[in-house]
């Protein structure tokens, strides 16, 4: 008997016949396209808390991270891109799946034990792991011909569980398995691929760190160097997911900057500083090796941040920005992120775009860049022509959706510049016009009854059960929430 994985292998084999060619309708100039429509290396680099307002380019100009300026220069800088979610886990199952968080298989940092979610390992609370059926981006991209690898924190699956990297289509991984033992950046021991890999002298502490031996993040950047040399010389492209853990607490760097030595900021916001800082000096590492290998051209790269900033630094870097909230809320400073893409040849080089996109969007991006269409079941679209600086009028019509579930039931929706926000399903929802109102102060709702109506409508479409997660009110039907505040 045929098993699941074969199954949708062979689907996704009779999908990227059907769709061979797409990915090679670019648009680009002779010139670029004379350079064999040869399938890009991808690398997707994804930190962990980073704000909205952290990067020079979207707010304030104390934090030094000249290398993602650079990129910024040479590339493309997005300024309304989301995350899939406001929280960690959940926002990896969005980008992983291009499902979006009423459907995905991880909905929440934590699960029910009854509900098949599995015990953490190294302690906290049970966690869900992505199913066999589930079809991430790599598996796409790994029945494209592409050598797939991830380094850093991958927050999807448990040991001996359907979640795990090696059982998702990555053909190396290195890093942590969930998020509970990336608090401490000196931890016992990381996984290399199935294994336990022990680090001799460090004690996973997240509080006393002096005279550890392997800092994680440093571990993280020499395995991505490494795979870049090896999969990069190569005749098949490769696709290097890097969810870093920085600038993620414990708040552990080895050393200080000195310009944060010299800005009189409290201890907190220095190390805060020194982290963003160390990992733009191993992106300008990576993008160095790229131009010595001459694969420059060949590859592109995505930089981004999980979810909203954890603090908002109010004062010093206001890391939010004019955005209001921060991780864990559904208004933009919980969910906006940065989002810088470069590719030399392809993407216009100083690019800014307002095209509206979200995690979700990833997967089916990278299969048309693979040549090959997307699964069927799945809530993005490609946004290659808005990288690539063409119209993409679509981006500004659909819908977007989220929920949350840390704090009872929460969504949000964004169509065009109109955002809705339900903090509580037994209370008046809220409605911002982002054109005018980029911090979400004036709340719209009680004067658009029917914009308010066809939310409710959009949430009730897009919430899919989740035993992991119940709703009653939308699960079963109960009540007509959308008549709550007409």
């Amino acid at each position: 008997m045929m098993s699941k994985r074969m199954s949708r292998r062979q689907f996704l084999s009779l999908t990227a016949i059907a769709g061979t060619g797409a990915g090679f309708l670019w648009g680009l100039s002779s010139e670029a396209n004379s350079s064999a429509n040869k399938k890009p290396n991808i690398i997707f680099v994804m930190l962990d808390d980073m704000g909205y307002g952290d990067l020079s380019l979207y707010g304030q100009k104390r934090i030094r991270m000249p290398n993602i300026e650079q990129m910024a220069r040479e590339g493309i800088r997005f300024t309304q891109v989301y995350s899939g979610a406001t929280i960690c886990a959940p926002a990896r199952s969005t980008l992983m799946t291009g499902q979006h968080t009423g459907r995905t298989t991880v909905r929440g940092n934590w699960g029910d034990l009854k509900q098949g979610a599995v015990p953490c390992s190294g302690g906290s609370g049970p966690r869900v792991p992505l199913k066999d059926d589930d079809v991430t981006i790599a598996e796409v991209l790994k029945d494209a011909g592409y050598a797939t690898g991830i380094t850093g924190k991958w927050g999807l699956g448990e040991p001996d569980t359907s979640g795990l990297p090696n059982r998702q289509g990555f053909d190396e991984w290195f890093g942590y398995l969930n998020q509970h033992l990336a608090h401490s950046h000196y931890p016992e021991y990381l996984w290399d691929n199935r294994k336990k890999k022990k680090l001799k002298g460090n004690t996973g502490t997240t509080k006393n760190f002096a005279n550890q031996s392997h800092y994680s993040h440093d571990l993280f950047t020499d395995f991505a160097m490494d795979f870049i040399k090896r999969r990069g010389a190569g005749e098949a492209p490769f696709f290097l997911y890097v969810p870093y853990c920085l600038p993620h607490d414990s708040f552990q760097n080895p050393e200080i900057e000195s310009y944060a030595y010299e800005a009189g900021w409290s201890k907190k916001e220095k190390v805060y500083a020194s982290m963003l800082t160390r990992a733009d000096r191993d992106m300008g590492k990576m993008f160095s090796l790229l131009t010595e290998m001459d694969i420059d051209k060949d590859t592109i790269v995505f930089f981004c941040s999980d979810n909203g900033a954890a603090n908002r630094y109010e004062g010093t870097f206001n890391s939010s920005g004019k955005l209001r909230g921060k991780k864990r809320s559904m208004y933009d400073g919980g969910l906006r992120t940065v989002m810088v893409l470069r590719w030399p040849g392809r993407i216009k080089a100083g690019a800014v775009s307002d095209d509206i996109w979200y995690f979700p969007d990833v997967l089916p991006t990278c299969a048309e860049l693979a040549g090959v269409a997307p699964p069927g079941n799945i809530d993005g679209v490609s946004v290659l022509p808005s990288i690539l600086s063409q119209p993409q009028p679509q981006l500004y019509s659909r819908p977007l959706y989220w929920e949350d579930h840390e704090r009872g039931f929460r969504c949000a929706a964004r169509k065009g510049n109109w955002k809705f926000v339900c903090n509580d399903v037994d209370k008046p929802p809220e409605v911002y016009n982002l054109s005018d109102d980029i911090g979400e102060e004036e709340n719209l709702a009680e004067s658009n009854p029917e914009l308010v109506k066809w939310f409710w409508d959009f949430v009730k479409e897009s919430h899919k059960p989740s035993a992991n997660w119940p709703v009653p009110r939308l699960d079963k039907g109960e009540g007509e929430i959308s008549n709550r505040v007409l």
